[in-house]
């Protein structure tokens, strides 16, 4: 029984096609390319009904026949159509290696504006961009000050193409995309298809538009528990099965599976916890590792409010600083008093010798209101009223003798075991050990990371920028909120992402 031979594709890789259905041999260069020459070479065989006379290989190499057989033509078109330099827009494009430099001059400083304004969280565009504006945004302007401060990239931006400027808001939003997409990679590739866990939470932003915050918990190779900002989704509502969709579209947008979560993180709410129908019991239908734990800070903060609710002296406590601070922002006056009041103390331990003076030191602090779901509110208003009665001494020494008490086991902490196992390669010796240690800092403790994601929001989109758009706000985010996987990404890998999400005017 003669059949096909696999050595024939080592031999003829260039064009060889086998089907097992039809159980024959093609052509795909003259499958694609190949024009209408009658019998030559074998017709329409190679093409339509396929080769089956195993026993002639020399009928392979008829078909391909000489240099300017119809095979070969096929195959140069069919090569260059795998060569992107003869692309038909790169036919039209054509730039000398000294207009690619200068496009490269031109698209590495716009990538370095956008990477500031980004690292700081600034607004982009202006009220007015026209060339007679005064002030025409934080994007154009910084670009303009590098260009003025740069002789090659004035030259450069001076002489490039009117319909090439690189500073149309569509060429900024797709840089930045570029850039969160780098960033968010980054994350990913660190997280190395490892165990994780996942932080949600939800709010609204200055839109009225309510934004689901998605941050990964996971151990990286160096043994660190690290907490990332994934991304923030947009939901119409905050339904247990809304936000399951949501988490899974996006998980499946970064090549993550539920099958590798072993820990959510959420707070109180109902739609998150509920045993039946919440996002917890959902996801736990198809994953049981994924272990839900209900954020130790939101449950720590409701635990001590009704603790102090049911003992009477911390209960008159805590009334009486409400009262007291009712009656000190009761007015603008008030409150001018109480900090003119605050000065003259600290002008007088200044002088004593009691405070020390420096930058960042001794600032201007009030009183502010507590609340029982914000965490550490009570907290922090005590402490702000320690301060105004100059005893914030005793509280520091009372905070460094419990430092030093407890910073006297050698280990603090588990995530200290997971760095001291891997920095010592116990983690190779005892993998089983480090795996469960791994799998424990996996699981979330408080949703601390998702709640200062959505700080972030209300800064990067305020009431100037409330027009944002969800991608638009969540590209800003994760190159802002990651700042330090976004400053590992280098230009090049920016720059390459742009070029390649569609085509373009000029090439790299």
């Amino acid at each position: 029984m003669r059949r096909f031979n696999p050595d024939w594709f080592i031999e003829y890789k260039n064009w060889l096609e086998y089907s097992i259905e039809k159980d024959a041999v093609f052509c795909l260069c003259c499958y694609l390319f190949r024009q209408d020459v009658g019998k030559q070479a074998g017709g329409d065989t190679f093409v339509r009904t396929g080769f089956k006379l195993w026993h002639k290989k020399e009928k392979l190499q008829t078909h391909v026949g000489g240099v300017n057989s119809a095979h070969n033509q096929a195959l140069k078109k069919c090569e260059d159509l795998m060569k992107p330099n003869q692309h038909i827009n790169n036919v039209f494009v054509k730039q000398t290696k000294e207009e690619k430099i200068k496009y490269r001059i031109q698209l590495n400083a716009t990538v370095d504006c956008i990477r500031f304004l980004l690292r700081q969280g600034l607004a982009f565009r202006g009220h007015d961009e026209s060339p007679d504006s005064s002030d025409k945004g934080n994007f154009l302007e910084l670009l303009q000050f590098l260009a003025d401060h740069n002789e090659s990239i004035n030259e450069v931006i001076q002489n490039c193409p009117k319909n090439n400027k690189l500073t149309h808001p569509n060429i900024q939003k797709d840089i930045v995309n570029a850039a969160a997409c780098e960033t968010t990679n980054a994350i990913i590739k660190d997280l190395d298809n490892g165990f994780f866990s996942v932080l949600v939470d939800e709010s609204r932003d200055t839109s009225i538009k309510e934004q689901m915050a998605v941050v990964l918990r996971y151990v990286d190779k160096k043994g660190n528990v690290t907490e990332r900002f994934l991304g923030i989704v947009h939901v119409t509502d905050t339904t247990a099965l809304s936000l399951k969709v949501a988490i899974e579209s996006l998980f499946s947008k970064h090549g993550l599976s539920l099958s590798r979560l072993r820990g959510q993180g959420y707070d109180g709410a109902s739609n998150m916890q509920g045993e039946f129908n919440g996002l917890k019991a959902l996801i736990l239908r198809e994953n049981k590792s994924a272990y839900y734990v209900h954020c130790f800070a939101h449950q720590l903060q409701l635990t001590l409010v009704a603790v102090a609710k049911n003992h009477n002296v911390i209960a008159e406590f805590f009334c009486l600083i409400a009262k007291l601070i009712n009656i000190v922002g009761g007015s603008c006056k008030r409150r001018d008093a109480l900090r003119d009041a605050q000065f003259v103390e600290i002008e007088k331990a200044l002088d004593m010798g009691e405070l020390q003076s420096g930058q960042g030191l001794n600032q201007e602090t009030n009183l502010k209101r507590a609340g029982d779901t914000r965490w550490g509110s009570h907290y922090g208003t005590i402490i702000n009223l320690i301060l105004m009665f100059s005893a914030a001494v005793e509280v520091l020494e009372i905070i460094l003798e419990d430092g030093t008490s407890y910073e006297q086991k050698e280990l603090n902490g588990i995530d200290e075991l997971a760095r001291k196992m891997v920095e010592t390669e116990k983690d190779v010796t005892y993998p089983l050990v480090y795996l469960l240690v791994k799998l424990v800092l996996t699981l979330p403790v408080a949703t601390a990371t998702v709640e200062r994601s959505f700080s972030a929001m209300k800064y990067i989109k305020n009431q100037l920028r409330n027009r944002m758009g969800d991608q638009w706000m969540n590209d800003c985010l994760v190159t802002y909120i990651e700042s330090d996987v976004f400053d590992s990404i280098d230009n090049e890998a920016i720059m390459q992402r742009y070029q390649a999400m569609k085509t373009r005017r000029r090439i790299l």
